[in-house]
């Protein structure tokens, strides 16, 4: 089941002394914060909203207010704190593109029959993204190329990779 919040950044570091906060994005477009009024922080088991006012953007950086917020003693509190979004307000992808955190956890199934076991990570080196498996054959490394991945079903939890392609580019743990 898909999570219906999504992570789009985390709190690093108070701002000044008026409570501005700076925030790393956990998203590949910073400007998905622009216009945005409301995140969410987790809270328990559940999800609280929480009204913002983005000040500025840089390529790697979002600083805010957060409603409430006013002092630097009080946006230190908030320091490592991660920012959510729900699936109603995320931004559209897309056609053959899926959120990171929908495909943490798929199953990786190989054309020829062979388990890869869980995805558990999605590296982000520049240029293709790499998924990382980890299972029966141990950790296996696989580009993310649309020759290599022949479908991916969030409903199933699989994602069916090409065996003879995969031979060819993946990594396998030794």
């Amino acid at each position: 089941m898909l999570s219906q919040y999504l992570m789009i950044g985390e709190i690093t570091k108070p701002q000044g002394v008026r409570g501005e906060i700076k925030v790393r994005p956990c998203t590949c477009d910073p400007d998905r914060f622009d216009g945005l009024e409301t995140v969410y922080i987790k809270k328990g088991e559940g999800y609280a909203p929480v009204r913002i006012a983005v000040n500025r953007l840089t390529p790697d950086a979002v600083y805010m207010n957060v409603a409430g917020v006013t002092d630097r003693d009080q946006a230190e509190k908030l320091r490592g704190t991660m920012l959510y979004i729900d699936r109603a307000h995320a931004v559209e992808l897309d056609e053959d593109t899926n959120f990171l955190a929908d495909l943490i956890g798929l199953r990786g199934a190989v054309s020829d029959g062979r388990d890869l076991g869980r995805l558990t990570d999605v590296l982000q080196p520049g240029g293709n993204d790499v998924y990382v498996f980890k299972g029966p054959l141990g950790e296996v490394l696989v580009p993310a190329l649309k020759s290599v991945v022949l479908s991916v079903d969030l409903e199933k939890g699989v994602m069916l990779l090409d065996g003879r392609r995969l031979d060819e580019v993946a990594v396998f743990e030794e």
